[in-house]
């Protein structure tokens, strides 16, 4: 049944929604923050560590004024979580819909989203409707904001590689930096997403950037100390880090297919997860 426009519940997400979205443009989280300034410690390259005081002063600068730390605020990758008594309706779209016109117009955000063929843009990052909404049971009533900026996005790469090519996936993800070298602006977060199929190993790689990153396993460690190798570093200008950390999910897949996505998220790994208050 339709919820009323003005159902509290609506309204609740909605608000949840711009909060969300507000807190993950001008304040990047703890596990983050750990990584860039223990990276920013360690590097030894004189130019790359100037790179670091930039970066750093960036985000003290957002949190401080409370503004987007990057021009570019992305494009809304949304992740809800609805507990069983929540059921799932249009109106909760459009619900998270209104609290992205709200963001982008009181944060406020660059309109990013346009229509892929027309690229018409109507101002409220919602033109042709949401690019990501993504809808999992849990058992608290949360949405959880990614917002992806274009530089880093176009750098991303899938491969449907053979079974017999598993030990390939490290070489994939260190070619995709090798490709990408400064554009996305590194130090950069990899978010790698093994299995599946074909589309759902790119959405396993979008959301193993929302992984804690202070810690890897090692197997992420290993991939993360190759693509380091590179010695791209900072802003692309030579360095000990271009990679701060590699995060990894998997699901199973075909016994014939072995799809591996590799999701390149600049430096500000930005996300922010909100209860929706009931």
């Amino acid at each position: 049944m339709k919820r009323p426009a003005q159902d509290p519940l609506l309204s609740a997400l909605t608000d949840a929604t711009f909060q969300a979205y507000r807190k993950a443009v001008t304040h990047l989280p703890p596990d983050v923050l750990r990584v860039i300034r223990k990276a920013a410690a360690a590097e030894t390259s004189p130019v790359a560590r100037g790179e670091f005081e930039h970066i750093l002063k960036n985000i003290e600068l957002a949190e401080m004024h409370g503004i987007p730390m990057c021009q570019d605020t992305g494009v809304p990758v949304i992740y809800l979580t609805l507990p069983p008594d929540v059921p799932l309706t249009q109106d909760l779209y459009d619900a998270v819909e209104g609290g992205v016109r709200r963001a982008t117009k009181e944060v406020p955000l660059r309109p990013n989203v346009v229509d892929p063929l027309t690229r018409h843009n109507t101002g409220d990052n919602t033109s042709v409707g949401m690019p990501a909404i993504h809808v999992k049971p849990g058992e608290r009533f949360t949405v959880t904001v990614l917002p992806k900026g274009a530089g880093a996005e176009n750098c991303s790469r899938i491969s449907m590689l053979l079974p017999s090519q598993v030990y390939g996936i490290e070489g994939f993800v260190v070619e995709t930096m090798l490709y990408a070298e400064g554009r996305p602006c590194p130090p950069v977060f990899l978010g790698v997403g093994i299995g599946g199929t074909f589309d759902s190993a790119a959405a396993l790689a979008k959301e193993a950037l929302l992984l804690p990153v202070d810690s890897m396993t090692g197997f992420e460690q290993q991939i993360c100390d190759s693509v380091n190798r590179l010695g791209i570093g900072p802003m692309g200008l030579g360095g000990d880090f271009t990679a701060l950390a590699v995060k990894v999910k998997a699901a199973g897949c075909h016994t014939a297919s072995l799809p591996v996505a590799v999701n390149v998220q600049c430096w500000a790994n930005r996300h922010a997860t909100a209860e929706v208050k009931r």
